[in-house]
């Protein structure tokens, strides 16, 4: 589904969290599918499974996804052009931030060439 990376600063559960955001934003997860199992996750990220669990928490508790006993965790109703205005805000904030301190577009065009072509790759 995805790997971690163990030597990021970011805690593992806040990637494995956001990992799963943006498979349903990007549509690779739809409405309803079910996500793997708390241990199926743990076993292919080689995270401990307490990891993966309070990752699932986190997205049950914003609404992301829902569980169902005994069956899964599935992904929540929702209207994830939200998600995708959210990012658009945020990365417009970044890029302006980004000129006030002097980086020319030029390399930020650079940067985000050379992230769409590393992106999928993990």
């Amino acid at each position: 589904m995805f790997s971690i990376d163990l030597t990021s600063r970011i805690p593992i559960y806040e990637q494995i969290y956001q990992k799963i955001v943006n498979l349903i934003i990007n549509g690779t997860l739809a409405e309803n599918d079910q996500l793997p199992s708390v241990r199926s996750l743990a076993k292919s990220t080689g995270v401990n499974p307490n990891t993966v669990s309070k990752a699932y928490q986190e997205l049950e508790r914003n609404g992301v996804i829902y569980s169902v006993p005994g069956r899964g965790s599935f992904v929540s109703a929702q209207n994830y052009d939200e998600f995708r205005k959210k990012v658009l805000t945020d990365f417009d904030s970044t890029v302006n931030e980004a000129f006030e301190k002097g980086i020319s577009p030029e390399d930020l065009k650079a940067r985000i060439d050379n992230l769409y072509l590393s992106y999928g790759k993990d």
